[in-house]
């Protein structure tokens, strides 16, 4: 996802979306155990994913914090 993108989801959407992402993280690296991992470069896009979701989570926080 583009930081874009992930901008216009609303407070509610980033939490749905940083769950899905974070369990889509733990089977990836399931399956990375299992030696069944079909592409092993989606674990650095999901892991940089998230930390774009929580950086933008971040942000929002403080500008609501500073608008007060």
């Amino acid at each position: 996802m583009k930081p874009t993108e992930i901008r216009n989801l609303s407070n509610e959407d980033l939490e749905k979306k940083l769950k899905e992402l974070k369990e889509e993280l733990f089977n990836l690296r399931f399956q990375l155990a299992i030696n069944q991992l079909q592409n092993p470069m989606r674990i650095k896009a999901v892991k940089k994913d998230i930390a774009r979701i929580k950086t933008i989570i971040t942000e929002k926080e403080f500008k609501s914090v500073l608008n007060v």
